[in-house]
């Protein structure tokens, strides 16, 4: 049975979500949604977001912060528990990832040995160093943030597989998604005006798959996915 998980941070116009944005992505196939420091861009998605089973934000976030940091789904006779968190480096101020991954996968491997991690970060570094945390522990800890697929999917040695970024799925052209010259104005002169979402030009879709023993929630094959040129 067939898991399709996305991070859906920057999915409404390029910043935040929306239960629109949500639903849509629901309707596309998706199954499940998570998300990183960009979730709480839209303030109107607070409610959904604290009602929602299949939207969750990184767990790492302060205890009052709206909805939920991990989550489950069915997926034919198996549970899959998806748990996500944020690194430190370069990114907003939050808990210690290690310490609250810690925590939460015991409990999590209670409902299931199927268990994915979103590590949402900047630095390559901290995602490779969480999943060196967890190798054994959990499923998959795939990466999420810097927009741009790496080349290093594996399976560890405890049976977790990894990859530090699975990249971005959205236009080609522009600056990891975004139009040129806002960016550019940004780094020549220090000033721009608002981002905005590259609308011409080709798309790319971004993704990895991933085969996992359902039995002992074991990694046995991880693939990248890069499809450039779309209309």
């Amino acid at each position: 049975m067939d898991v399709c998980i996305a991070n859906g941070e920057n999915a409404a116009g390029g910043f935040g979500l929306t239960a629109q944005t949500a639903q849509e992505m629901f309707e596309a196939g998706v199954d499940f949604i998570t998300s990183g420091n960009h979730i709480f861009d839209k303030r109107e998605f607070k409610e959904y977001l604290e009602n929602s089973d299949r939207v969750i934000r990184p767990a790492n976030y302060p205890p009052s912060a709206p909805g939920h940091g991990y989550g489950t789904l069915r997926a034919g006779d198996s549970t899959v528990a998806i748990l996500n968190l944020m690194g430190r480096t370069f990114m907003p101020p939050v808990d210690d990832p290690f310490r609250c991954a810690d925590a939460l996968i015991s409990d999590l491997r209670v409902l299931t040995p199927i268990v994915i991690v979103d590590m949402h970060a900047e630095a390559t570094s901290e995602k490779v160093a969480m999943a060196r945390f967890l190798d054994g522990r959990v499923s998959v800890v795939f990466g999420t943030h810097t927009h741009v697929q790496t080349a290093d999917e594996q399976i560890l040695p405890g049976g977790t597989a990894y990859i530090s970024d699975v990249g971005m799925t959205g236009p080609t052209d522009g600056v990891i998604g975004m139009d040129a010259t806002a960016v550019l104005d940004r780094f020549l002169t220090g000033m721009s005006d608002r981002f905005h979402v590259q609308k011409a030009g080709p798309k790319q879709f971004c993704a990895a798959v991933v085969s996992v023993d359902r039995a002992g929630g074991k990694a046995t094959d991880i693939k990248r996915v890069f499809v450039r040129d779309l209309p």
